[in-house]
């Protein structure tokens, strides 16, 4: 939004705004913030920064927590859901002591990625285009202790609550793909939270319901840079929930909230652009890829199983991935197939459009982290010529459901659960060290706190169907 601070200022006091608004992102995904007077906003916070403890947001360790945030003035936008005049920013994160920018934040990893593509010479920009998948709930309960666990869900759209009377426009299970209102009773909120979105500087390409009955929706955005594919899925995550939260409705992200019905992913189109020409198009390539298009897709696949861990670090990430669901459980390639991990879209075959788009991602990780390490596989894939043919990831144009079990067993599957995803990290964390992108002290604090903090916190507690499988043992 602004260039200069000397813009931001200007804006600040001919817009009236009385507070600013500062956000950071935690190494896990979520926003933070702090807010100041907007007679605080001077010359020296962008000098000295704002202090704040980076252990508590998984930073830095306790002994050596001091951190500083700084407002990237870009980032700039007035946020509709705060009763005073807000304009907020979203920040970057330095050194207390030297004020150098921290190694390990998000958002800078992110940065650094593309820098280091800059300077292989293979492109000079990424484009990105996330596919944003949610449900919209009336109420949400749930609880967790010693002697007792379990949730509940409900939504007005719901096909469970036909036989209790109300509007009789219910959505059954699977249901919901583009349905039309009054079926789609969330029409008005996706209206409202696309009309934020474009008022914060957020351009949205349309928003649709989803085949969730019960309140799955989707929103897309034009394709756009790296940094800002990043920033906008942060907003998108935060006005949704805003959204909601003043309708007294609720938002998640999570991949699989309701058993048998369809999961949310958040699929990322992509496609490398140098000297403003698309890198990935060639009319004659298969689905109008070029061979260095093919190689990223290598890259991909190969590093894969170890991309999982950051682009589907939850438990509950590995609910969606089970066959049946469009799921993208299996590592190949295809033209237009929901099930393979890298879709080629068939309607992308123009010189500017011509992309593919890796759909096992969702939600749960951090959005930084996520664009760096799928831009740092495809590199390694270019860099290496990694043919996906002959890596065996295909190209598969057929219903592999329709398969015998022989026939799908030649295809490479992807990690079928968290753990199972963090030791294929372990095993090939390289790729992403390049360059100094990532540091192996972040990946390694990573797969601990995944491991120890939520994979094995899920393992070792009893579920609340094995009460209905085992109770009467």
């Amino acid at each position: 939004m602004f260039q200069t601070f000397e813009q931001a200022q200007h804006f600040i006091a001919a817009q009236g705004i009385q507070v600013v608004d500062l956000k950071f992102c935690d190494l896990w995904g979520r926003w933070h913030h702090l807010t100041i007077p907007a007679n605080q906003f001077e010359t020296k916070l962008m000098e000295e920064g704002i202090g704040f403890d980076g252990s508590s947001v998984g930073l830095k360790s306790v002994k050596s927590g001091d951190m500083v945030m700084v407002p990237d003035l870009t980032t700039a936008f007035v946020d509709p859901f705060w009763e005073t005049p807000t304009l907020s920013f979203i920040c970057r994160t330095l050194e207390a002591d030297t004020h150098e920018i921290f190694a390990n934040d998000p958002r800078n990893i992110a940065i650094r990625a593309e820098e280091y593509m800059k300077s292989t010479g293979l492109a000079d920009e990424s484009r990105w285009g996330p596919e944003f998948e949610f449900y919209i709930f009336d109420n949400v309960r749930y609880e967790n202790g010693v002697n007792s666990a379990g949730y509940t869900i409900e939504s007005r759209e719901a096909d469970w609550n036909s036989h209790s009377g109300g509007h009789g426009h219910y959505i059954p299970l699977h249901g919901g793909y583009h349905a039309i209102p009054p079926k789609d009773q969330l029409y008005k909120m996706r209206t409202r939270i696309m009309q934020n979105l474009e008022r914060m500087g957020v351009p949205v390409k349309y928003h649709h319901h989803e085949v969730g009955g019960p309140g799955q929706c989707e929103i897309e955005t034009p394709m756009m840079g790296l940094l800002r594919a990043g920033d906008a899925t942060m907003i998108i995550k935060y006005v949704t929930k805003m959204t909601a939260h003043e309708n007294e409705q609720t938002v998640t992200f999570m991949p699989k909230p309701l058993f048998g019905e369809a999961g949310s992913g958040m699929h990322f189109h992509q496609h490398l652009f140098r000297g403003g020409k698309n890198v990935f198009y060639d009319a004659a390539g298969y689905g109008c890829l070029s061979r260095e298009a093919l190689y990223y897709i290598g890259g991909l696949l190969t590093h894969g199983p170890a991309l999982l861990a950051l682009t589907n670090p939850s438990t509950n990430s590995y609910r969606r991935l089970v066959p049946g669901y469009e799921a993208p459980v299996n590592a190949f390639f295809s033209i237009g197939n929901r099930s393979a991990a890298v879709r080629i879209p068939k309607y992308a075959t123009q010189p500017d459009s011509a992309r593919m788009e890796f759909r096992p991602p969702d939600a749960t990780g951090n959005v930084y982290l996520m664009l760096a390490a799928q831009l740092m596989a495809g590199l390694d894939g270019i860099r290496k010529r990694i043919d996906p043919t002959a890596a065996g990831f295909g190209p598969i144009d057929e219903n592999i459901f329709a398969w015998s079990d022989e026939q799908r067993g030649r295809i490479k599957p992807l990690p079928s659960s968290l753990n199972e995803a963090l030791r294929a990290l372990e095993a090939d964390p390289a790729f992403l060290t390049e360059g100094g992108v990532f540091s192996a002290e972040m990946i390694a604090q990573w797969i601990e706190h995944k491991r120890n903090s939520e994979y094995y916190a899920v393992r070792n507690r009893p579920h609340p169907y094995e009460m209905s499988l085992y109770f009467d043992v």
